[in-house]
């Protein structure tokens, strides 16, 4: 059985599970912040938490051209920046970037790799070294992954503005101009305290990272580095089905809704083609990686000679990637 190739959506389609998730995202929002005080701070504070990692679920759908297949439209959709960090632009542009698949898992040009060059991690000290490592075990990830993922992503942008990026600089004037509305709804109508909004969204964050953790690997084909995690649970739902990734990767204009079927219809074809970078559930992956280190911090494979395309190296000759 072949994969024919997706057709996308028309522009005048409108793709009504999303816009329906939408809507009950922002719903479950307004009343979790309006009622904050009423439900009490763990429950508040773990329904809006999810409610924020599926608002950046949702923002990557828009991203990939949904709900309508309109730039405009669909960005204005997920506009309110209520999970704080990230400016909606960024992530797009540094997203898209991400998907092309022949840099994947490159230390220097795939914006989300977790791959290092080896030279720059044996430079650095060994206790951030060993900080490395234990973002590279899923609870580790979960508790400081956000806070590196920041710090580097910042840098990377602010170096940018100083530059001259305007396009960079826009996006955080435009991400600073939607944060003014939050506060204004927190300080005004929200019964949260601002510091529970905030540990709420980090949480958000962490939850992400569970997806994020083992999207990607070192490969030598561009095809074998994403991953298939063949979950239907209620995380899976959360990332609004995007650990069918390889699936994901190779339409990335398929609707959320659609990769599960997808993967399912062509099942053999998919994991041969991802070299069969597979993991049956999420279960799995807390069992696997939750105090154990998924693979090395420094890329296994990648050489300063060749950018884009890692070479094989001799295993009698690979270096030790291990801090």
């Amino acid at each position: 059985m072949t994969m024919r190739a997706f057709t996308p959506p028309k522009p005048h389609h409108w793709e009504w599970p999303t816009l329906a998730v939408l809507a009950g995202c922002y719903i479950v929002y307004l009343l979790v912040t309006w009622t904050a005080a009423d439900l009490g701070p763990v429950l508040s504070l773990a329904l809006l938490s999810v409610t924020l990692a599926l608002h950046s679920s949702l923002q990557h759908e828009v991203i990939h051209g949904h709900p309508f297949g309109r730039t405009t439209r669909d960005a204005l959709l997920v506009f309110p920046p209520i999970g704080l960090f990230v400016p909606y632009q960024r992530f797009r542009d540094t997203h898209l970037a991400h998907h092309q698949d022949a840099n994947l898992t490159d230390p220097y040009d795939d914006p989300e790799t977790k791959y290092m060059d080896l030279l720059v991690l044996r430079r650095m000290p060994l206790a951030l070294q060993y900080l490395f490592r234990l973002n590279n075990t899923l609870s580790g990830r979960m508790l400081v992954g956000p806070v590196i993922g920041f710090s580097h992503f910042y840098f990377n942008d602010g170096k940018r503005i100083i530059r001259g990026d305007k396009q960079v600089a826009r996006a955080y004037v435009s991400h600073f101009l939607g944060l003014v509305i939050v506060f204004f709804w927190l300080a005004n109508y929200a019964t949260m305290s601002i510091g529970m909004y905030i540990l709420a969204a980090y949480i958000g964050m962490s939850i992400l990272k569970i997806r994020t953790f083992l999207e990607h690997q070192a490969n030598e084909s561009a095809s074998g580095r994403t991953a298939i995690v063949d979950d239907r649970g209620p995380l899976a739902w959360l990332f609004l089905y995007n650990n069918f990734h390889s699936v994901h990767h190779l339409h990335p204009r398929l609707p959320w809704y659609r990769l599960p079927s997808f993967f399912d219809k062509h099942r053999a074809r998919l994991l041969t083609r991802n070299n069969h970078y597979y993991y049956a559930s999420y279960g799995e992956v807390f069992r696997q990686y939750l105090l154990w280190e998924k693979d090395s911090v420094a890329h296994p494979l990648w050489s300063i000679s060749n950018r884009t395309m890692p070479i094989e190296i001799p295993t009698s000759k690979r270096p030790e990637t291990k801090p």
